[in-house]
């Protein structure tokens, strides 16, 4: 009975943050997921579904991530097979990429389909000598044949894969081919997915296993469409999705597809707040305070684990929104829950005051009436915004009249003075 791992999505070298601490949970929560569910597990063999790594260029130290990964399944004689996502494709200016190194090192075995435009067949058997082939038969008697990143050729690309598998000798048992690309209707602002009739001739052609990537969310289809997602959140807002690994055997029953999510990833909390047009603007520090602190009580954020925090003000205040000093608000934050990240999303509207002016109206009750509407859009002076208004009309009316500096500065400090 065949038994093994599908993940994908890893990214490793993630800088999203610009936080070398949040990189490394990448790097972490695949350590984990090899340690546990592949070694420890005792699976056959391990498939990667594209996107191992964040940037197409990477740096040494995230190089040395993914072999210090992949020696844990070398030393343990899990083969790994793999595929190119789009964040793994060659740098531009050059014909390799890092995944074809780390194949040509024998930590993994990229699978990738030959150049039809060249002459080559499109699905050659792997050569261990030249560390080159479209697919593999192991000897747990599971077929694993790979694709490459096609974009929006993905649809033409289905049916040349179907059209290259009939041409092939017979499976030895199951067939899993890896493809990264997503299905349609699993989540919105993508374009570029593909609906499932696009893939039926897959199925119709021998696939048992279709292991995609690409998007970050986990979702099956039909019993033969598996994607893991992601392993770790990409952003605050994947945070909502269910993702992990999947650990699959196959029997005479069929495919049993587990999802794992047990291993070692960073807590998110999302938080909102909503503001009112009364709202002075003190007031949205100490209900940004409250809110924390009673998120901490509530242990929904453990400031022990160093989590990533989102907090979203929105709604409608009475003041400039400009007035709130937000780096200072986030940073006070941040340091009151010990977070590794704190994102402050300040969305709020200011209240819109417009009185209705009648056609006769005076030119002095349209000034006492745009006095009144710009004073009440703010917190501080709405509840005494018809006598103000009155003031900075008479103090208009002395300066066109041409009164000294001196008795206009002091009409200011007796109309800020006067109570209603």
């Amino acid at each position: 009975m065949p038994k093994f791992l599908h993940i994908s999505d890893i990214h490793l070298g993630f800088d999203r943050y610009d936080s070398k601490t949040r990189t490394l949970d990448f790097f972490y929560a695949l350590q984990d997921v090899l340690e546990k569910y592949a070694v420890g597990e005792s699976v056959d063999f391990v498939i990667v579904g594209g996107d191992l790594f964040e940037h197409r260029n990477i740096q040494p130290a995230i190089l040395n991530q993914a072999q210090i990964c992949f020696r844990l399944l070398q030393e343990a004689d899990i083969p790994v097979l793999a595929i190119e996502g789009n964040h793994d494709n060659a740098p531009y200016g050059t014909k390799s990429s890092w995944l074809r190194y780390l194949s040509d090192w024998g930590l993994l075995k990229l699978l990738e389909p030959g150049d039809i435009g060249k002459g080559e067949p499109f699905y050659t058997h792997w050569n261990e000598d030249t560390q080159r082939g479209g697919y593999i038969d192991l000897d747990c008697g599971v077929r694993v044949l790979g694709s490459s990143w096609y974009g929006a050729a993905a649809p033409r690309a289905i049916e040349q894969i179907a059209e290259a598998l009939s041409d092939l000798p017979a499976a030895p048992g199951p067939s899993i081919l890896l493809f990264h690309h997503g299905l349609e209707g699993q989540i919105s602002r993508y374009s570029g997915a593909l609906r499932y009739k696009e893939m039926l001739p897959l199925k119709k052609a021998g696939i048992d296993y279709l292991a995609l990537g690409h998007i970050h969310k986990n979702y099956e289809e039909d019993g033969w469409i598996f994607n893991p997602g992601s392993l770790e959140a990409n952003n605050v807002e994947e945070s909502q999705f269910d993702r992990g690994a999947y650990l699959v055997e196959i029997d005479a029953d069929g495919i049993k597809a587990t999802l794992k999510q047990d291993y070692y990833q960073r807590s998110i909390v999302r938080l909102q707040l909503q503001m009112r047009t009364q709202d002075a603007i003190e007031k949205v520090t100490e209900e940004a305070i409250a809110l924390i602190q009673k998120s901490l009580k509530a242990k929904t954020i453990i400031p022990a684990d160093q989590p990533i925090v989102e907090l979203r003000i929105h709604g409608t205040v009475g003041f400039d929104r400009l007035e709130l000093n937000t780096k200072a608000l986030q940073k006070q934050l941040q340091e009151q829950c010990n977070a590794l990240i704190f994102l402050l999303r300040y969305d709020v509207d200011e209240a819109a005051y417009a009185s209705p002016i009648a056609d006769e109206a005076s030119r002095l009750e349209v000034e006492q009436e745009v006095f009144t509407d710009l004073l009440s859009a703010n917190n501080n002076y709405k509840k005494r915004a018809a006598h103000l208004a009155r003031g900075l009309i008479d103090l208009k009316d002395r300066q066109i009249a041409g009164e000294s500096e001196e008795r206009l500065y002091e009409l200011v400090e007796n109309i800020l003075e006067k109570e209603d």
